[in-house]
């Protein structure tokens, strides 16, 4: 499917009838369509969703859902889209026709039991009358079997399901979302659009109705008593699911004041460097309270240098204390030595009385034991007198054994690990010196400019911004509280609405439908959980495949894993230990590498062959990722893909001529007072036409 031609009237900023002709070629098949900032791209691509979906444009993109809550419905919306001239011209009433349409032309379409060489799907709407038309003709006619199943069903069964239209029709600044998605909320809305590109969701739907039909034949068999109690149940389910989908849309709608508020406080910061003083409130807290706790270290580390130098004197002593510790052990030699002669005296004296006594027993004459009395205590009295003459056994301090433990632990210390610690200490004070008066220069410049009226003004949004961020979050903190409370409170109220079903009698003619139905849902349930096997394989091999034609860094992502848990699908990037990489750590970048690949496969996964719609196309990209994207990535996405450069910024003259041999046909919009169109220029001359016009402005 390829798209023709497209034609605009009073279409916001294009104003009167403008037609742009694209004339698909099968060997080159990109177009580009160039213009300045506020010229009309993004118009571009609203008016193409219009056309399809018109008040259904809102389930499509966040933003048109948004746009058209802001202006107060749909109702309301419609009635902006109308150029502002031709509504003055209208409103002062001049002879003009308040009508705005978009029509759009379809080539190469296959519609089953349908032949057709072209479709064309023309929405308007008449600001006077205040009505919408849809029209839709194929090859010049209109045809029963769309009014019979209705254009807005057909477009969407036939055309581009709605759900997936945001791969198709895409600013590429803006889907990093796909990254960024971490919500239950936003990973099921994800989930959603997956099941329908991978080609679940009909089956999802058949799983749904089946279940309706057990339900709906479960509860036929209520008697008349029983439905009372029955629709009790039943409007508690309804009224808790609705306060669940409400609660859902506030945390939503907090997430998105929460990420405006941290881009708020992100400009305020940047603002608060430019003028010198970057340090809000909090952080001046943080450095003080960093400075007092260095104080602190510092008392205990001048402490423990304080012991250290206790016993420097004795480190300076050097030769004279280790003299001290012979002299000491000299000491403790001799006490040790006389300890032992009054022993040794001790045993000679009881075995002098003990040898007397025994020689009485040997009968020895008067004259003979006198003799042997006198060599024995003549021996023993020899023994007693005995001196030492060596001079270290001379005492002059005297010290105790304990004592003279205290000071062996110290001579130890000293000649051990006394160098390593007092080396260590110092070091550590020296540390500490430097990180204090660092801190301390830091609290010194930020107080300086605090006076400063325009830093504390900004400082006051800054406190004001992230108080704001604060209450936000607390509030959100009750919501999924509320949220946990009201799912539990339904799964409790849908068990006794479960149990309560299994009282009901069914009439046998119910009850054979039931069996049925209830074994084509067990059925269906295995064929649903194995096609979400079979595509979870071929997607990580698809965004796997992606990443390492467009990424600079082949090793960066090593692998992909697609997660299905129940009705959720997620993705991980894995890196070369398998571990998940956080995308929040990813560059906006990285973050637009990875969701660009991600669209690729999804597109090349869901075997639509329906035209892709970029705006700012390499807004983010470096030069090396932008010349991978230019030649593996647009040129294979689609049949036809139509990009939206800003010139020379999204797109420069080299990246150009990468694109060119792939591009079919080159539009620039041009703009003045009557309203924007589109002038065709030859493939070759696009920036050709650039340097005109910026030589125009130069003279």
């Amino acid at each position: 499917m390829k798209i023709n031609k497209i034609k605009f009237q009073n279409f916001r900023i294009y104003k009167g009838e403008n037609e742009i002709l694209l004339t698909p070629n099968s060997s080159k098949n990109i177009s580009i369509i160039a213009g300045k900032n506020g010229f009309g791209k993004t118009t571009f691509l609203t008016s193409l969703i219009w056309v399809f979906y018109g008040k259904m444009m809102s389930e499509v993109e966040e933003k048109y859902k948004k746009d058209i809550k802001n202006s107060g419905g749909y109702d309301k919306f419609i009635r902006t889209l109308l150029n502002r001239a031709v509504k003055t011209d209208y409103e002062n009433n001049e002879k003009t026709s308040p009508v705005f349409s978009v029509e759009i032309e379809l080539k190469d379409i296959l519609i089953p039991f349908i032949p057709c060489k072209s479709v064309v799907i023309k929405r308007s709407y008449d600001f006077k009358s205040d009505s919408e038309e849809l029209k839709i003709f194929i090859d010049g006619l209109e045809n029963e079997l769309t009014k019979e199943v209705g254009y807005e069903v057909f477009i969407n069964d036939f055309i581009l399901p709605r759900e997936i239209a945001k791969f198709f029709f895409f600013d590429a600044e803006k889907i990093v979302s796909l990254a960024e998605a971490k919500s239950k909320s936003e990973l099921k809305n994800l989930s959603k659009a997956y099941s329908e590109v991978l080609g679940i969701k009909k089956y999802e739907d058949l799983k749904k109705n089946l279940e309706t039909l057990l339900t709906k034949l479960r509860r036929d068999g209520a008697s008349p008593a029983q439905q009372t109690k029955l629709f009790e149940l039943t409007d508690t389910e309804s009224e808790l699911i609705k306060l669940i989908d409400f609660n859902q849309d506030k945390q939503a709608n907090i997430d998105r004041e929460i990420s405006s508020y941290k881009i708020t406080s992100d400009s305020i910061q940047e603002k608060l460097i430019r003028e010198g003083n970057g340090v809000t409130l909090e952080e001046l807290q943080k450095m003080k309270s960093e400075r007092n706790i260095l104080k602190e270290e510092s008392t205990e580390i001048k402490n423990k240098l304080k012991k250290l130098m206790d016993i420097a004197p004795l480190v300076i002593a050097g030769k004279k204390l280790v003299q001290l510790k012979e002299q000491l052990i000299s000491e403790q030699n001799a006490n040790n030595t006389s300890l032992d002669k009054v022993t040794l005296v001790k045993e000679l004296n009881s075995f002098t009385a003990t040898l007397l006594k025994k020689l009485e027993t040997l009968n020895l004459d008067i004259k003979a034991k006198s003799s042997v009395e006198d060599i024995i205590k003549k021996t023993i009295s020899e023994k007693e007198s005995l001196k030492s003459h060596d001079t270290s056994d001379i005492i002059l301090l005297d010290y105790t054994t304990e004592q003279f433990r205290s000071f062996d632990a110290v001579f130890n210390n000293i000649k051990g690990t006394f160098s390593s610690q007092f080396n260590s200490v110092v070091q550590e004070e020296k540390n500490n010196r430097i990180l204090l008066f660092k801190v301390y220069n830091q609290i010194k410049q930020a107080e300086a400019r605090k006076d400063n009226p325009l830093a504390k003004k900004l400082r006051e949004e800054k406190t004001e911004t992230e108080n704001r961020i604060t209450i936000l979050t607390l509030d959100k903190g009750k919501l999924i509280e509320e949220y946990d409370s009201l799912n539990s409170r339904l799964a409790s109220t849908r068990k006794v609405l479960s149990e309560y079903e299994k009282n009901f009698k069914l009439a046998e003619t119910d009850q054979k439908k039931f069996v049925v139905t209830e074994k084509l849902l067990i059925k269906i349930n295995e064929i649903i959980k194995k096609i979400k096997e079979d595509k979870k394989y071929s997607l990580q091999k698809s965004i796997m495949l992606g990443l390492r034609k467009i990424m600079h860094k082949n090793d960066f992502i090593y692998n992909v894993r697609v997660n299905v848990v129940d009705d959720v699908m997620d993705i991980d990037l894995l890196d070369k230990n398998d571990d998940v990489i956080d995308k929040d750590s990813l560059s906006k970048g990285e973050q637009q590498l990875y969701a660009t690949a991600l669209l690729k496969a999804l597109v090349d996964e869901s075997g639509i062959k329906f035209p892709v719609f970029i705006d700012s196309p390499l807004q983010k990209f470096d030069k090396y990722h932008s010349k991978n994207i230019i030649k593996e990535f647009y040129p294979a996405i689609s049949e036809q893909v139509v990009l939206f450069p800003l010139l020379e910024k999204e797109l420069s003259e080299l990246e150009y001529d990468y694109l060119k041999p792939n591009v079919n046909k080159v539009f620039v919009i041009e703009n003045n007072n009557n309203g924007s169109s589109f002038k065709p220029y030859p493939v070759d001359q696009l920036f050709t036409h650039l340097k005109q016009e910026q030589d125009v402005y130069a003279n």
